[in-house]
């Protein structure tokens, strides 16, 4: 039985990448099972097991708001913030991690390209920071 299987319309989740959102449709004969909305305006369909049609996740990057625990999960402010060029030669050592619209760090290969992209054209080099060891 997969996560998502008795999903209902209007139920609370929370997404890894987009944060707080609620469940607009359910989809039966489909890849993906449902539709979610997020505050930030962004419309993302899962699978059953909270794989989203967005980036290059692999694994369950959406729960119901009341299973998951943000504990472990690091929110941390930037210490510093680094120049374009420095944000470009990280990124080619792959030793760069981008903010995700929910406050989460991650590392920048599992994002969409077009987002990196975005933020670094309208400069919100806060978004992005040397992968800690």
């Amino acid at each position: 039985m997969a996560y998502f299987d008795d999903a209902k319309v209007k139920e609370q989740v929370y997404g890894m990448v987009f944060g707080a959102g609620k469940i607009v449709e359910v989809f039966d004969d489909s890849y993906y099972k449902i539709m979610v909305s997020f505050k930030n305006g962004y419309e993302v369909p899962y699978t059953d097991d909270g794989i989203p049609g967005w980036g290059n996740f692999k694994k369950q990057t959406l729960f119901y708001k009341k299973d998951i625990d943000l504990t472990d999960v690091d929110f941390g402010p930037v210490s510093k913030i680094l120049s374009p060029k420095k944000i470009i030669k990280l990124r080619e050592k792959k030793k760069l991690e981008v903010r995700l619209p929910s406050g989460i760090w991650t590392d920048c290969k599992k994002c969409v390209k077009d987002y990196i992209e975005e933020s670094l054209e309208n400069e919100k080099y806060h978004l992005f920071r040397k992968k800690r060891s």
